[in-house]
């Protein structure tokens, strides 16, 4: 109820701060994972390099629970702002279930075709090792990332943006802590990295059921709503295929990428690692996507209005500051992750190519997730493929022919932009007919 009444302003950084916090731990994690192994003596760079390759392949398959978490909790916020709790209940569910088929599904086909797959997505001979190495372990905690993440947007939809933030922050810091015991203090190199990483997700993936299956989840996890129900399914992949794509491209992109880069040599794969160490303001819209979804749900208008006007404002500003600090510090970014002058020095010119076109980015994620919160699933989708899959890919192929490796790099920052254009110009065509249709239903309601 605190969605359609409280004050705008307050309540959507009340249910976003939380989410962002996580993100930041979340990719301090991250960071820091890449740090240790990029200082692991005598191996570091090309270290670096087989962990960015399985970067793809990870996207890929946490990419699934983006069907559950980015199509059933939005929907799960719609019914609960409609008054059908049994739906809510329903959708929760079927998400879980879905969880675990996903998690059999990408496995198994992830360890029959590791070597080819890591080889086809950039491995070298040089490198493949240790992508294994990682790959093989990281693999054993696939459920745990499928639950954590695809069940965690459920936690927001019900207006516990904290509980949801502590479910990311216990996983990131234990795995801060975990990182040097294994990977220095037990000597296992880049397999410990991945065993840290597996006994982290396993932690917050407990948090999150634990959460879910008590007596204080306003929308609780019940066995009853754990029967596959068609219609229920079709609804979740019809609005989760969008958020499925947007990530899966991310995976597709660095297929591309990593493959095309693998001819100019190593060091511009371990290059790129560094540089996708720049994540926009994700964690913001798993603030404010509730509250939009809700109050389209409710038929209030004005609030949608008000919601979306704040998430703009910041997520804009935010991922400016963000992007400009990286592009005009790019040796000192790079200095935390390596202490290799030839990596550092390739990072420090190709940092500006790749992350130009991201200054504006926050407007595409700001107006992207609109859509998705407002049950868009077709533009969304449009919007995820024509980054990716229309501009970027091509682009990716094409450039290196005229401007060698850095056309690889610049593929990416005339792809945002682009796109984030594009994608910011049909949202304001758009909006007004999707708050026409608000006032319509409040209509026949009445």
């Amino acid at each position: 109820e605190r969605l359609g009444t409280e004050r705008m302003l307050p309540l959507v950084f009340k249910m976003a701060l939380p989410a962002v916090a996580a993100q930041f731990v979340n990719l301090l994690y991250s960071m820091v994972d890449r740090i240790y192994i990029g200082h692991i003596p005598g191996i570091g760079t090309d270290a670096l390099a087989g962990v960015g390759v399985t970067t793809s392949l990870v996207i890929l398959i946490s990419s699934f629970s983006a069907i559950v978490g980015g199509g059933g909790a939005p929907l799960a916020a719609i019914a609960l702002g409609q008054g059908d709790r049994s739906r809510a209940g329903k959708i929760l569910g079927n998400g879980f279930i879905l969880l675990i088929l996903f998690t059999l599904f990408t496995s198994l086909i992830a360890y029959t075709f590791m070597e080819p797959i890591l080889l086809f997505t950039g491995a070298s001979e040089n490198t493949l090792e240790y992508a294994v190495d990682y790959l093989s372990i990281y693999l054993l905690g696939t459920i745990f990332v499928e639950i954590s993440t695809g069940l965690n947007s459920f936690i927001n939809a019900q207006g516990r943006p904290a509980i949801a933030m502590y479910s990311v922050l216990i996983g990131a810091l234990l795995n801060i802590v975990l990182d040097p015991i294994f990977i220095f203090g037990l000597d296992m190199g880049v397999k410990g990295a991945a065993l840290a990483t597996v006994l982290s997700q396993a932690c917050s993936a407990v948090w999150v059921l634990t959460f879910l299956f008590s007596r204080h989840a306003s929308l609780p996890l019940e066995k009853r709503y754990m029967t596959l129900n068609r219609k229920i399914i079709l609804s979740i992949f019809a609005l989760g295929v969008s958020p499925f794509i947007m990530a899966s491209t991310e995976s597709l992109v660095g297929f591309v990428l990593n493959s095309s880069l693998k001819d100019f040599g190593d060091i511009y794969v371990s290059a790129l690692t560094i540089l996708q160490s720049a994540i926009p303001l994700t964690g913001f819209s798993q603030g404010f996507v509730p509250i939009v979804s809700y109050n389209y749900g409710h038929g209030d208008k004005q609030r949608v209005k008000d919601c979306f006007r704040v998430a703009l404002i910041t997520m804009f500003s935010f991922n400016l500051l963000l992007m400009l600090f990286m592009i005009l510090f790019p040796s000192t970014v790079a200095s935390a992750f390596t202490s290799d002058e030839r990596l550092i020095e390739t990072v420090r010119w190709t940092m500006p190519v790749f992350l130009g076109g991201m200054t504006i980015f926050g407007l595409q994620r700001a107006c992207q997730n609109m859509f998705v919160a407002l049950g868009q699933a077709r533009i969304s989708i449009f919007i995820a493929l024509l980054r990716k899959v229309i501009l970027l890919i091509p682009l990716a192929l094409i450039l290196p022919h005229f401007m060698g490796v850095a056309g690889v790099y610049a593929a990416e920052a005339i792809s945002d932009a682009t796109a984030a254009i594009c994608c910011t110009l049909l949202f304001f065509w758009q909006f007004p007919k999707i708050l026409g249709k608000i006032q319509r239903s409040t209509l026949r309601i009445s």
